[in-house]
Protein backbone atom coordinates (compact mmCIF):
# COMPACT_ATOMS: atom_id res chain seq x y z
CA UNK A 1 0.00 0.00 0.00
CA UNK A 2 2.63 2.47 1.02
CA UNK A 3 4.98 1.97 -2.36
CA UNK A 4 2.12 2.06 -4.27
CA UNK A 5 1.35 5.52 -3.00
CA UNK A 6 4.47 6.71 -3.57
CA UNK A 7 4.38 5.57 -7.12
CA UNK A 8 1.50 7.05 -7.82
CA UNK A 9 3.01 10.38 -6.25
CA UNK A 10 5.85 9.98 -8.64
CA UNK A 11 3.97 9.47 -11.56
CA UNK A 12 2.18 12.59 -10.96
CA UNK A 13 5.06 14.67 -10.41
CA UNK A 14 6.20 13.69 -13.65
CA UNK A 15 2.81 14.30 -15.40
CA UNK A 16 2.73 17.67 -13.83
CA UNK A 17 6.78 18.43 -15.13
CA UNK A 18 6.01 17.28 -18.28
CA UNK A 19 2.76 19.51 -19.30
CA UNK A 20 4.46 22.45 -17.90
CA UNK A 21 6.92 25.11 -19.54
CA UNK A 22 10.34 25.27 -17.85
CA UNK A 23 10.94 27.75 -15.53
CA UNK A 24 14.39 29.18 -14.68
CA UNK A 25 15.08 32.39 -12.75
CA UNK A 26 15.68 35.63 -14.46
CA UNK A 27 19.33 36.29 -14.95
CA UNK A 28 21.35 38.58 -12.90
CA UNK A 29 21.38 41.37 -15.30
CA UNK A 30 17.80 41.09 -15.61
CA UNK A 31 17.05 41.46 -12.36
CA UNK A 32 19.18 44.73 -12.14
CA UNK A 33 16.85 45.85 -15.01
CA UNK A 34 14.21 45.66 -13.05
CA UNK A 35 15.89 47.49 -9.96
CA UNK A 36 16.58 50.44 -12.68
CA UNK A 37 13.03 50.18 -14.18
CA UNK A 38 11.36 50.56 -10.02
CA UNK A 39 13.07 54.13 -10.40
CA UNK A 40 11.74 55.53 -13.13
CA UNK A 41 8.58 56.98 -14.04
CA UNK A 42 7.34 55.45 -17.47
CA UNK A 43 4.02 56.91 -17.67
CA UNK A 44 3.00 55.45 -21.09
CA UNK A 45 3.93 51.73 -19.65
CA UNK A 46 6.06 51.57 -22.39
CA UNK A 47 8.29 48.94 -20.60
CA UNK A 48 5.26 46.39 -20.00
CA UNK A 49 7.31 44.00 -21.03
CA UNK A 50 10.21 44.04 -18.30
CA UNK A 51 8.67 41.35 -16.30
CA UNK A 52 10.02 39.19 -13.66
CA UNK A 53 8.74 35.73 -14.86
CA UNK A 54 11.40 36.51 -18.20
CA UNK A 55 14.30 33.78 -18.08
CA UNK A 56 15.90 36.48 -19.93
CA UNK A 57 15.68 40.56 -20.54
CA UNK A 58 16.88 40.19 -24.16
CA UNK A 59 13.61 40.97 -25.46
CA UNK A 60 12.71 43.48 -23.56
CA UNK A 61 12.07 47.12 -25.11
CA UNK A 62 14.81 48.78 -25.75
CA UNK A 63 17.41 46.42 -24.62
CA UNK A 64 19.90 44.45 -26.44
CA UNK A 65 22.51 41.55 -25.94
CA UNK A 66 25.49 39.32 -26.33
CA UNK A 67 24.34 36.42 -28.11
CA UNK A 68 26.92 34.43 -26.24
CA UNK A 69 26.43 34.89 -22.97
CA UNK A 70 22.81 36.81 -22.89
CA UNK A 71 24.61 40.17 -20.61
CA UNK A 72 23.17 42.95 -21.50
CA UNK A 73 25.19 44.93 -24.23
CA UNK A 74 23.18 48.12 -24.71
CA UNK A 75 20.33 50.07 -23.26
CA UNK A 76 18.31 52.58 -25.95
CA UNK A 77 15.49 54.38 -24.57
CA UNK A 78 15.43 57.95 -26.22
CA UNK A 79 12.48 59.91 -26.86
CA UNK A 80 9.87 58.00 -24.64
CA UNK A 81 9.02 60.48 -22.04
CA UNK A 82 10.46 58.88 -18.83
CA UNK A 83 10.84 60.63 -16.08
CA UNK A 84 12.05 59.73 -12.47
CA UNK A 85 16.08 58.94 -11.46
CA UNK A 86 19.04 56.69 -12.99
CA UNK A 87 19.39 53.99 -10.56
CA UNK A 88 22.65 53.29 -8.94
CA UNK A 89 22.07 50.24 -9.80
CA UNK A 90 23.26 51.29 -13.42
CA UNK A 91 26.66 50.33 -12.16
CA UNK A 92 26.00 46.28 -11.96
CA UNK A 93 26.08 46.20 -15.56
CA UNK A 94 29.38 45.73 -16.23
CA UNK A 95 29.58 44.50 -19.62
CA UNK A 96 27.34 47.24 -20.67
CA UNK A 97 28.50 49.61 -23.75
CA UNK A 98 25.81 51.76 -24.63
CA UNK A 99 23.67 53.79 -22.72
CA UNK A 100 20.82 55.98 -24.73
CA UNK A 101 18.60 58.06 -22.32
CA UNK A 102 18.13 61.17 -24.35
CA UNK A 103 15.30 63.37 -24.95
CA UNK A 104 13.00 61.99 -21.44
CA UNK A 105 12.56 63.80 -18.06
CA UNK A 106 14.77 62.26 -15.64
CA UNK A 107 15.88 64.04 -13.12
CA UNK A 108 18.49 63.44 -10.09
CA UNK A 109 22.11 63.16 -10.55
CA UNK A 110 24.12 61.38 -12.71
CA UNK A 111 25.38 58.06 -10.20
CA UNK A 112 29.02 57.96 -9.73
CA UNK A 113 28.32 54.10 -9.97
CA UNK A 114 28.06 54.46 -13.95
CA UNK A 115 32.33 54.19 -13.70
CA UNK A 116 32.08 50.85 -12.69
CA UNK A 117 30.62 49.89 -16.25
CA UNK A 118 34.13 49.75 -17.65
CA UNK A 119 33.17 48.24 -21.21
CA UNK A 120 30.77 51.95 -21.77
CA UNK A 121 31.28 53.53 -25.46
CA UNK A 122 28.74 55.72 -25.68
CA UNK A 123 26.76 57.31 -22.84
CA UNK A 124 23.76 59.25 -24.34
CA UNK A 125 22.16 62.23 -21.67
CA UNK A 126 21.08 64.91 -23.04
CA UNK A 127 18.23 67.02 -23.40
CA UNK A 128 16.94 65.96 -19.16
CA UNK A 129 16.48 67.43 -15.97
CA UNK A 130 19.87 66.03 -14.96
CA UNK A 131 21.72 67.92 -11.72
CA UNK A 132 24.65 68.19 -9.73
CA UNK A 133 28.22 67.48 -11.22
CA UNK A 134 29.37 64.92 -14.00
CA UNK A 135 31.14 61.89 -11.70
CA UNK A 136 34.49 62.49 -10.90
CA UNK A 137 35.76 59.32 -12.69
CA UNK A 138 33.92 59.15 -15.52
CA UNK A 139 37.24 59.90 -17.45
CA UNK A 140 38.47 56.77 -16.74
CA UNK A 141 35.82 54.30 -18.59
CA UNK A 142 38.92 53.84 -21.07
CA UNK A 143 36.69 52.94 -23.89
CA UNK A 144 34.46 55.58 -23.73
CA UNK A 145 34.24 57.67 -27.26
CA UNK A 146 31.12 59.61 -26.67
CA UNK A 147 29.66 61.32 -24.37
CA UNK A 148 26.69 63.76 -24.86
CA UNK A 149 25.49 65.23 -21.51
CA UNK A 150 24.33 68.52 -23.09
CA UNK A 151 21.10 70.71 -22.02
CA UNK A 152 20.88 69.00 -18.44
CA UNK A 153 21.35 71.42 -15.53
CA UNK A 154 24.71 70.23 -14.17
CA UNK A 155 27.04 72.23 -12.75
CA UNK A 156 30.63 72.35 -11.62
CA UNK A 157 34.19 71.78 -13.57
CA UNK A 158 34.65 69.21 -16.18
CA UNK A 159 36.33 66.17 -14.16
CA UNK A 160 40.40 66.30 -14.81
CA UNK A 161 39.95 62.74 -15.26
CA UNK A 162 38.84 63.53 -18.68
CA UNK A 163 42.90 63.42 -19.06
CA UNK A 164 42.10 61.59 -22.87
CA UNK A 165 41.40 65.11 -24.31
CA UNK A 166 44.86 65.43 -24.24
CA UNK A 167 45.39 62.76 -26.88
CA UNK A 168 44.33 64.51 -30.02
CA UNK A 169 46.39 63.88 -32.59
CA UNK A 170 48.08 66.58 -35.24
CA UNK A 171 45.93 65.54 -37.93
CA UNK A 172 43.05 67.10 -35.90
CA UNK A 173 44.77 70.33 -35.43
CA UNK A 174 43.11 73.74 -36.57
CA UNK A 175 44.78 76.40 -35.06
CA UNK A 176 47.94 77.23 -33.19
CA UNK A 177 49.01 80.47 -31.24
CA UNK A 178 51.38 81.57 -28.43
CA UNK A 179 49.84 79.36 -25.70
CA UNK A 180 48.88 76.73 -27.55
CA UNK A 181 46.86 74.54 -30.05
CA UNK A 182 43.40 74.10 -30.95
CA UNK A 183 42.39 70.99 -31.73
CA UNK A 184 39.09 70.11 -33.40
CA UNK A 185 37.52 66.54 -31.59
CA UNK A 186 34.30 64.88 -33.07
CA UNK A 187 31.77 63.58 -30.54
CA UNK A 188 30.11 61.34 -33.21
CA UNK A 189 26.30 62.47 -33.09
CA UNK A 190 27.38 64.54 -30.10
CA UNK A 191 28.58 67.23 -32.35
CA UNK A 192 32.31 68.31 -32.84
CA UNK A 193 33.99 70.80 -30.33
CA UNK A 194 37.29 72.85 -30.77
CA UNK A 195 39.80 72.44 -27.55
CA UNK A 196 42.09 74.92 -26.90
CA UNK A 197 44.82 73.21 -25.08
CA UNK A 198 47.00 75.82 -23.26
CA UNK A 199 50.78 74.64 -22.72
CA UNK A 200 51.27 75.36 -18.87
CA UNK A 201 55.17 75.34 -19.48
CA UNK A 202 55.04 79.10 -21.10
CA UNK A 203 55.19 82.06 -19.34
CA UNK A 204 51.83 83.73 -18.30
CA UNK A 205 49.34 80.49 -19.85
CA UNK A 206 47.84 80.08 -16.55
CA UNK A 207 46.66 83.74 -16.67
CA UNK A 208 45.90 83.56 -20.16
CA UNK A 209 43.66 80.36 -19.08
CA UNK A 210 41.98 82.52 -16.05
CA UNK A 211 41.47 85.72 -18.24
CA UNK A 212 39.25 83.87 -21.03
CA UNK A 213 37.18 81.23 -18.65
CA UNK A 214 36.71 84.47 -16.66
CA UNK A 215 35.14 86.49 -19.54
CA UNK A 216 33.31 83.74 -21.43
CA UNK A 217 32.08 82.19 -18.61
CA UNK A 218 30.19 84.73 -17.39
CA UNK A 219 28.83 86.58 -20.92
CA UNK A 220 26.96 84.69 -23.66
CA UNK A 221 26.48 86.38 -27.45
CA UNK A 222 25.95 85.24 -30.77
CA UNK A 223 28.83 87.36 -32.01
CA UNK A 224 31.36 85.57 -29.47
CA UNK A 225 32.69 82.24 -29.51
CA UNK A 226 30.65 79.86 -27.11
CA UNK A 227 32.45 78.45 -24.43
CA UNK A 228 31.41 74.76 -23.62
CA UNK A 229 33.76 73.63 -20.50
CA UNK A 230 37.27 73.70 -19.53
CA UNK A 231 40.02 71.23 -17.62
CA UNK A 232 42.75 71.55 -15.50
CA UNK A 233 45.19 68.87 -16.05
CA UNK A 234 48.47 68.98 -14.39
CA UNK A 235 50.72 69.87 -17.83
CA UNK A 236 47.99 71.91 -19.65
CA UNK A 237 44.80 73.49 -19.12
CA UNK A 238 41.53 72.80 -21.62
CA UNK A 239 39.06 75.20 -23.29
CA UNK A 240 36.52 73.84 -24.86
CA UNK A 241 34.21 75.64 -27.71
CA UNK A 242 31.59 74.94 -30.01
CA UNK A 243 33.66 74.40 -33.32
CA UNK A 244 33.06 76.70 -35.93
CA UNK A 245 33.15 74.63 -39.19
CA UNK A 246 34.37 77.42 -41.67
CA UNK A 247 37.87 78.46 -39.88
CA UNK A 248 38.99 81.80 -40.00
CA UNK A 249 38.42 84.87 -41.59
CA UNK A 250 42.09 85.00 -41.77
CA UNK A 251 41.89 81.75 -43.54
CA UNK A 252 39.23 83.19 -46.51
CA UNK A 253 40.96 86.15 -47.18
CA UNK A 254 45.00 85.29 -47.05
CA UNK A 255 44.69 81.38 -47.73
CA UNK A 256 42.18 79.64 -49.31
CA UNK A 257 38.49 78.48 -47.40
CA UNK A 258 36.83 75.62 -47.37
CA UNK A 259 36.58 74.25 -50.95
CA UNK A 260 38.33 76.95 -52.14
CA UNK A 261 35.64 79.30 -51.23
CA UNK A 262 35.92 83.30 -51.79
CA UNK A 263 34.45 85.84 -49.98
CA UNK A 264 31.90 88.05 -52.13
CA UNK A 265 31.29 91.97 -50.81
CA UNK A 266 27.63 91.07 -49.75
CA UNK A 267 29.45 87.96 -46.96
CA UNK A 268 32.03 90.39 -46.01
CA UNK A 269 29.93 93.69 -45.44
CA UNK A 270 27.78 90.28 -43.06
CA UNK A 271 30.86 89.56 -41.46
CA UNK A 272 32.03 93.30 -40.06
CA UNK A 273 28.58 94.06 -39.12
CA UNK A 274 28.81 90.78 -36.80
CA UNK A 275 31.64 91.60 -35.52
CA UNK A 276 30.71 94.92 -35.20
CA UNK A 277 28.12 93.87 -32.49
CA UNK A 278 30.79 90.99 -30.77
CA UNK A 279 32.93 94.10 -30.26
CA UNK A 280 30.16 96.64 -28.96
CA UNK A 281 28.60 93.99 -26.70
CA UNK A 282 32.15 94.39 -25.20
CA UNK A 283 32.29 97.64 -24.42
CA UNK A 284 28.06 98.60 -24.18
CA UNK A 285 26.70 95.67 -22.59
CA UNK A 286 29.02 94.03 -20.32
CA UNK A 287 29.69 95.96 -16.92
CA UNK A 288 32.31 96.63 -16.31
CA UNK A 289 33.22 97.00 -20.12
CA UNK A 290 35.99 94.35 -21.79
CA UNK A 291 39.10 95.48 -23.89
CA UNK A 292 39.58 92.86 -26.28
CA UNK A 293 43.20 94.12 -27.36
CA UNK A 294 43.86 91.52 -29.79
CA UNK A 295 40.79 92.21 -32.72
CA UNK A 296 42.34 90.68 -36.31
CA UNK A 297 41.27 88.44 -38.81
CA UNK A 298 42.57 85.63 -37.62
CA UNK A 299 40.29 85.87 -34.06
CA UNK A 300 36.94 85.97 -35.97
CA UNK A 301 35.76 82.56 -36.72
CA UNK A 302 33.12 81.57 -39.44
CA UNK A 303 30.46 79.19 -38.77
CA UNK A 304 28.69 77.57 -41.77
CA UNK A 305 26.81 80.38 -42.22
CA UNK A 306 29.94 82.49 -42.04
CA UNK A 307 28.56 84.31 -39.14
CA UNK A 308 31.42 85.75 -37.29
CA UNK A 309 32.25 85.02 -33.94
CA UNK A 310 34.87 87.46 -31.84
CA UNK A 311 37.34 84.66 -30.41
CA UNK A 312 40.87 84.48 -28.14
CA UNK A 313 40.24 86.30 -25.44
CA UNK A 314 43.22 85.17 -23.54
CA UNK A 315 44.84 88.82 -23.88
CA UNK A 316 41.43 90.83 -22.91
CA UNK A 317 41.04 93.11 -19.89
CA UNK A 318 37.88 93.71 -17.59
CA UNK A 319 38.47 97.83 -16.78
CA UNK A 320 36.82 98.31 -13.24
CA UNK A 321 36.53 102.06 -12.17
CA UNK A 322 38.95 103.29 -14.96
CA UNK A 323 39.05 104.39 -18.87
CA UNK A 324 42.20 102.76 -19.43
CA UNK A 325 44.36 99.48 -18.10
CA UNK A 326 48.08 100.67 -18.75
CA UNK A 327 50.50 97.86 -19.31
CA UNK A 328 54.74 97.80 -19.43
CA UNK A 329 54.69 94.98 -22.13
CA UNK A 330 52.01 95.94 -24.86
CA UNK A 331 50.42 92.89 -26.45
CA UNK A 332 48.48 92.44 -29.43
CA UNK A 333 49.56 91.44 -33.12
CA UNK A 334 51.08 94.39 -35.41
CA UNK A 335 49.64 96.05 -37.94
CA UNK A 336 46.64 96.28 -35.59
CA UNK A 337 47.53 98.04 -32.68
CA UNK A 338 46.56 101.46 -31.92
CA UNK A 339 49.45 104.13 -32.34
CA UNK A 340 48.57 105.44 -28.73
CA UNK A 341 48.59 101.97 -27.15
CA UNK A 342 51.91 101.20 -28.76
CA UNK A 343 53.39 104.47 -27.47
CA UNK A 344 52.40 104.14 -24.08
CA UNK A 345 50.73 101.29 -23.38
CA UNK A 346 47.31 103.05 -22.74
CA UNK A 347 44.28 99.89 -23.72
CA UNK A 348 41.13 101.52 -23.87
CA UNK A 349 37.94 100.43 -26.04
CA UNK A 350 39.27 103.39 -28.68
CA UNK A 351 42.29 101.07 -29.34
CA UNK A 352 39.96 97.96 -30.23
CA UNK A 353 37.94 100.34 -32.32
CA UNK A 354 41.41 101.12 -33.78
CA UNK A 355 41.85 97.47 -34.76
CA UNK A 356 38.01 97.15 -36.03
CA UNK A 357 38.83 100.03 -37.94
CA UNK A 358 42.00 98.27 -39.69
CA UNK A 359 40.12 95.14 -39.71
CA UNK A 360 37.05 96.64 -42.18
CA UNK A 361 40.35 98.10 -43.95
CA UNK A 362 41.41 94.15 -44.62
CA UNK A 363 37.66 93.27 -45.52
CA UNK A 364 37.99 95.86 -48.21
CA UNK A 365 41.31 95.52 -49.70
CA UNK A 366 41.61 91.44 -48.81
CA UNK A 367 45.56 92.41 -47.66
CA UNK A 368 46.97 91.70 -44.78
CA UNK A 369 47.82 95.11 -42.19
CA UNK A 370 51.79 93.94 -42.75
CA UNK A 371 51.25 93.06 -46.99
CA UNK A 372 54.88 93.61 -48.29
CA UNK A 373 53.09 95.67 -51.10
CA UNK A 374 53.19 99.01 -48.63
CA UNK A 375 55.08 97.69 -45.95
CA UNK A 376 58.64 98.21 -48.21
CA UNK A 377 57.19 101.97 -49.41
CA UNK A 378 57.27 102.57 -45.50
CA UNK A 379 53.25 102.49 -45.05
CA UNK A 380 51.04 100.46 -43.36
CA UNK A 381 47.90 99.78 -44.22
CA UNK A 382 45.80 103.02 -43.15
CA UNK A 383 48.55 104.95 -45.06
CA UNK A 384 48.71 103.26 -48.01
CA UNK A 385 44.30 103.56 -48.69
CA UNK A 386 45.03 107.01 -47.78
CA UNK A 387 47.55 107.69 -50.64
CA UNK A 388 45.04 105.62 -52.97
CA UNK A 389 42.14 107.49 -52.11
CA UNK A 390 44.27 111.38 -52.12
CA UNK A 391 44.67 110.04 -55.92
CA UNK A 392 41.31 108.79 -56.48
CA UNK A 393 42.48 104.89 -56.87
CA UNK A 394 39.51 104.22 -55.84
CA UNK A 395 39.51 100.67 -57.95
CA UNK A 396 43.34 99.78 -56.36
CA UNK A 397 41.76 99.60 -53.03
CA UNK A 398 39.00 97.36 -53.60
CA UNK A 399 40.00 93.16 -53.82
CA UNK A 400 39.83 91.88 -57.51
CA UNK A 401 37.54 88.95 -55.56
CA UNK A 402 34.74 91.49 -54.56
CA UNK A 403 33.07 91.86 -58.39
CA UNK A 404 29.40 92.51 -56.74
CA UNK A 405 31.00 95.77 -54.46
CA UNK A 406 29.41 98.66 -55.68
CA UNK A 407 31.20 102.34 -55.17
CA UNK A 408 29.03 103.60 -53.34
CA UNK A 409 29.18 101.30 -50.48
CA UNK A 410 32.48 100.74 -50.46
CA UNK A 411 33.31 104.72 -49.66
CA UNK A 412 30.87 104.40 -47.39
CA UNK A 413 32.98 101.39 -45.54
CA UNK A 414 35.80 103.34 -46.09
CA UNK A 415 34.67 106.32 -44.58
CA UNK A 416 33.81 104.23 -41.27
CA UNK A 417 37.01 102.49 -41.28
CA UNK A 418 39.20 106.04 -41.85
CA UNK A 419 36.82 107.42 -38.71
CA UNK A 420 37.94 104.20 -36.28
CA UNK A 421 41.90 104.68 -37.22
CA UNK A 422 42.24 108.20 -36.61
CA UNK A 423 45.24 109.26 -34.85
CA UNK A 424 43.61 110.42 -32.33
CA UNK A 425 41.97 108.15 -30.11
CA UNK A 426 39.18 111.03 -28.79
CA UNK A 427 38.20 111.56 -32.63
CA UNK A 428 37.40 107.70 -33.01
CA UNK A 429 33.61 106.63 -32.93
CA UNK A 430 32.80 103.98 -30.45
CA UNK A 431 31.95 100.99 -30.93
CA UNK A 432 28.25 101.16 -30.87
CA UNK A 433 28.61 104.28 -32.98
CA UNK A 434 29.84 102.12 -35.29
CA UNK A 435 27.74 99.98 -35.31
CA UNK A 436 24.86 102.13 -36.22
CA UNK A 437 26.89 103.38 -39.65
CA UNK A 438 27.43 99.49 -40.69
CA UNK A 439 23.56 98.78 -39.80
CA UNK A 440 22.96 101.77 -42.08
CA UNK A 441 24.42 100.52 -45.14
CA UNK A 442 23.22 96.87 -44.31
CA UNK A 443 20.04 98.67 -44.32
CA UNK A 444 21.10 100.15 -47.86
CA UNK A 445 19.55 99.57 -50.89
CA UNK A 446 22.71 98.54 -52.59
CA UNK A 447 22.99 95.82 -49.79
CA UNK A 448 19.31 94.64 -49.48
CA UNK A 449 20.85 91.23 -50.53
CA UNK A 450 23.14 91.52 -47.00
CA UNK A 451 20.98 92.43 -43.97
CA UNK A 452 19.68 89.09 -42.93
CA UNK A 453 18.90 89.15 -39.47
CA UNK A 454 20.08 91.27 -36.19
CA UNK A 455 22.13 89.27 -33.35
CA UNK A 456 20.60 88.84 -30.22
CA UNK A 457 22.31 88.92 -27.04
CA UNK A 458 21.79 85.81 -25.24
Amino acid sequence: MEMGFWVWVFSLISVVIFFSPCSFALTEDGLTLLEIKSTLNDSKNLLSNWVASDESPCNWTGISCYPQDQRVRSINLPYLQLGGTISPSIGKLSRLQRLALHQNSLHGYIPNEITNCTDLRALYLRANYLQGGIPSDIGNLSHLTILDLSSNLLKGAIPSSIGRLTRLQSLDIVGSGGFGTVYRMVMNDCGTFAVKKIDRSREGSDQVFERELEILGSIKHINLVNLRGYCRLPASRLLIYDYLAMGSLDDFLHEHGPDGQTLNWSARLKIALGSARGLSYLHHDCSPKIVHRDIKSSNILLDENLEPHVSDFGLAKILVDEDAHVTTVVAGTFGYLAPEYLQSGRATDKSDVYSFGVLLLELVTGKRPTDPSFVKRGLNVVGWMNTLLKENRLEDVVDKRCKDADAETVEAILEVAARCTDANPDDRPTMNQVLQLLEQEAMSPCASDFYESHSDCC
